[in-house]
C-alpha cells in the first residue's frame, strides 16, 4: 500500500467535495491552472493522501491539481454492491469528474488507478489532455502479487463485516525487519482501510488479477502519454513497463531510488518529471479557480 510522506495538507491546498453527475467525490485541490489542470487517481487500498507530496510543487509549477478518492474509497461514499466497482463504472466516474472540471485535464493513474484511467481514456479521450500511467502495467499484476491479492480478496469475501480483523491479519504479515510506521501514520492507514467499502476492495482486487492487455487499444488513442515508475516494482516489473511505453509510443521516466510509489517515496523528483511532461504537451488555460 502507498504510505503518504506526510498527512498535513500544504498551505496552498484544501480539502473539498467535487460534485459530479455521478455523485460527490472527496478531493484535495491545489493551485491555479496557469499551465493546465491535472487529476490524480490513486491505487488499490490507496487514497488522495498518497499524492500530498505532489500538491505544492505541482501548484508551484503552475498547475491546478486535484487528487481524488474514488467511489467507496476512503472519504468518498459508495454502495455495498460489487457491481458498482467494475472497471467500466469506475472509468465512467473519471469521465464525470473530468466533465465537472470543465476543461481538458492531464490524467494520472497510479497502479490500479492507471488501469481505471486507461479504461476511461479508451472509452472517451475527449475530456483529457494527456495520460500518465504511474507504476501501472499492461495487464494483470505479477503472479506473485496475484497470489497475495487472491488471498486478500478471499479474506474480504468471508470477513467483509470485520474489516478491523482483516486489517490486523494483514499487518501481522508485515516483515519483521520492516521500518515501523509512526503512530500518526499507523492510525491513518487503519482509518483509511476501515472507511473503504469492502466491496470496492473485492471488485478492484479482482480487476488487478484478471485485467487483459489493452495496450494496443490505448496506443490507438491519439493522446500524449507518459509511463512513469520507480526503479523497482513488485506489481509490474520495470522491464514490462519499459516495453509498454515502447508499444504506446509514450514518454518514459524512471525515478531513481523509488519503488511502487514514487509519488510518495520521492515527491519532488516525481513532481518535476510530471510538470516537465505536462508543460511539453503545450496547453495553457486562463488562470481561474
Amino acid at each position: 500500500m502507498s504510505k503518504p510522506p506526510r498527512l498535513t495538507l500544504p498551505p496552498c491546498a484544501r480539502a473539498r467535495l467535487l460534485e459530479t453527475s455521478r455523485g460527490a467525490f472527496a478531493v484535495h485541490e491545489a493551485g491555479d491552472p496557469v499551465h493546465g489542470t491535472a487529476l490524480l487517481v490513486p491505487g488499490f487500498t490507496g487514497s488522495k493522501e498518497d499524492f500530498i507530496g505532489l500538491l505544492e510543487p505541482l501548484a508551484g509549477a503552475g498547475f491546478r491539481v486535484l487528487a481524488v478518492d474514488g467511489r467507496g474509497q476512503h472519504e468518498s461514499p459508495g454502495p455495498r454492491e460489487e457491481s458498482a466497482y467494475s472497471l467500466d463504472e469506475l472509468a465512467r466516474d473519471l469521465l464525470a469528474q473530468a466533465a465537472a472540471l470543465g476543461t481538458p485535464v492531464h490524467l494520472l493513474g497510479h497502479s490500479l488507478g492507471g488501469l481505471i484511467s486507461r479504461a476511461a481514456v479508451i472509452r472517451d479521450a475527449a475530456p483529457f489532455r494527456s495520460l500518465t500511467l504511474m507504476s501501472s502495467g499492461p495487464a494483470a499484476i505479477s503472479e506473485a502479487q496475484q497470489a497475495r491479492t487472491k488471498l486478500l480478496v478471499g479474506a474480504l469475501e468471508v470477513m467483509r463485516e470485520d474489516m478491523a480483523g482483516v486489517w490486523a491479519a494483514m499487518r501481522a504479515q508485515d516483515p519483521e525487519d520492516a521500518v515501523p510506521d509512526t503512530p500518526e501514520l499507523a492510525g491513518f492507514l487503519r482509518r483509511r482501510w476501515l472507511s473503504t467499502v469492502p466491496e470496492q476492495l473485492i471488485a478492484t482486487g479482482r480487476t488487478l488479477i484478471s485485467e487483459p492487455d489493452r495496450v494496443a487499444e490505448l496506443a490507438r488513442v491519439e493522446l500524449p502519454k507518459l509511463v512513469l515508475s520507480g526503479a523497482v516494482d513488485y506489481a509490474w516489473p520495470v522491464p514490462l513497463m519499459d516495453d509498454m511505453a515502447r508499444r504506446l509510443g509514450a514518454a518514459r521516466v524512471v525515478i531513481p531510488g523509488t519503488e511502487h510509489s514514487p509519488n510518495a517515496e520521492d515527491a519532488p523528483a516525481t513532481a518535476a518529471a510530471l510538470a516537465a511532461f505536462w508543460t511539453s504537451v503545450g496547453v495553457t488555460e486562463p488562470a481561474s479557480s
